[in-house]
């Protein structure tokens, strides 16, 4: 990190690109306390000012890049054929298992912060359970669920639960391949759509009776 990068006239959508960037490398490389702004701009070849305008600061820009990272991975869910939901949530599967392989460090750091302690970086990961959600009714080719709705999301946040901790499994303690975490969270995802929610859907009205 002493070097810095040579500085260049950019439009300010580059520059701020850029500096997400470099942010994303350095904060991969080390950790969330180990990394300044100085470190930041010097390797973006920016001015620290600069990085407050663009972010407002360290903080914001560490939660934007965990916020891109989790919350908008479009690359998951562009383009899907118009096949079985099968099909569909494989191919979204193992796309997330790109993203989180590209961004491995920052993902880890990102949901072992989370959930309790920090409220910030909490926000970002409710709002990316409630996107995962999204991005697994759109595979299944299930946006259009009226009866029990709101229970199936729940259920697939509590699935993304499981595949934080599956991930670490696969990630952290090497006890998964990555072929055993596509085929665990596919095969998954497809049980608690197919087999689950029909069953806590058609229960609920007996829940109800008693």
């Amino acid at each position: 990190m002493s070097t810095g990068a040579r500085r260049q006239r950019l439009e300010p959508d580059q520059r701020r690109t850029q500096i997400l960037a470099v942010a994303r490398r350095l904060f991969a490389r080390g950790s969330y306390s180990s990394v300044s702004t100085s470190d930041i701009a010097r390797a973006a070849g920016v001015t620290r000012p600069l990085i407050n305008h663009y972010f407002g600061g360290k903080r914001q820009l560490y939660l934007e890049i965990v916020r891109e990272m989790l919350v908008t991975p479009g690359s998951v869910s562009e383009d899907l054929p118009r096949t079985t939901p099968r099909e569909r949530i494989a191919i979204v599967v193992d796309r997330w298992i790109d993203v989180v392989d590209r961004d491995r460090e920052m993902w880890l750091s990102a949901i072992d912060e989370g959930i309790g302690r920090d409220e910030d970086l909490d926000r970002v990961l409710l709002e990316s359970d409630e996107m995962a959600a999204d991005l697994v009714l759109e595979a299944a080719m299930m946006t259009d669920v009226v009866e029990g709705r709101e229970q199936l999301r729940a259920m697939i946040r509590a699935y993304g639960t499981m595949l934080k901790a599956a991930s670490r499994e696969w990630l952290v303690r090497g006890t998964l391949s990555r072929g055993d975490l596509h085929i665990l969270l596919t095969q998954s995802a497809l049980h608690l759509l197919q087999t689950v929610y029909p069953a806590v859907r058609d229960q609920a009205p007996l829940d109800q009776a008693t």
